[in-house]
């Protein structure tokens, strides 16, 4: 059975390449934006959800295909990837000093029954406070700009990061230890 991954990050990707997962990719583009007043769980399961069912539809034979959708959420509020330095800069500023919460929804349909397993996944992560220079030198390198809440752990970002509580690879990107499970709950394997 293939196994496919509904996405075209290079973190998700590089999460199962690296625990000896073998996937193909199917890019998923879809309208990311928030439904006003829905909370950060909602949004990033039925963003899941819609990849997951895209990536369904483009599949052929039998198939596990494996969707996830990541935000940073602070008091209720969505912190996705940034759209500019300064959206960048703001994010930096409102995480600094302070605990938030990474979230993804992961959506998994197994072909051709369409049997699915859904879940989300939140992981606390204590953030450091920041000084307008470290932000500037951080904004810099470039990482920020493609990543939900403008920071990537598994990088540079990860000097102001002194713990965390839950799954680090959910705040990579992808829950793994938790996909393991669901996808041995469809039926997956190696062979």
């Amino acid at each position: 059975m293939k196994l496919i991954l509904a996405s075209t990050s290079l973190r998700r990707a590089e999460i199962l390449r690296d625990a000896g997962f073998s996937f193909t990719v199917v890019a998923s583009s879809i309208d990311e934006t928030p439904v006003p007043g829905e909370s950060p769980s909602d949004l990033v399961q039925r963003l899941a959800d819609a990849k997951a069912e895209l990536a369904a539809t483009r599949a052929v034979g039998p198939a596990i295909i494996v969707a996830a959708d990541t935000v940073v959420a602070l008091e209720g509020r969505i912190f996705g990837k940034p759209r500019s330095s300064e959206d960048a800069r703001h994010m930096l500023l409102n995480l600094s000093g302070r605990t938030h919460a990474v979230v993804t929804g992961v959506t998994l349909i197994r072909l051709p029954d369409a049997e699915r397993r859904t879940f989300v996944e939140s992981t606390l992560v204590h953030f450091a406070q920041l000084s307008e220079e470290e932000i500037t030198r951080y904004l810099a390198t470039e990482e920020p700009h493609d990543k939900a809440g403008a920071y990537a752990i598994q990088g540079r970002a990860g000097r102001y990061i002194p713990r965390i509580e839950g799954d680090y690879f959910n705040v990579v990107g992808l829950p793994l230890s938790h996909v393991t499970e669901a996808l041995a709950e469809l039926g997956w394997s190696e062979d």
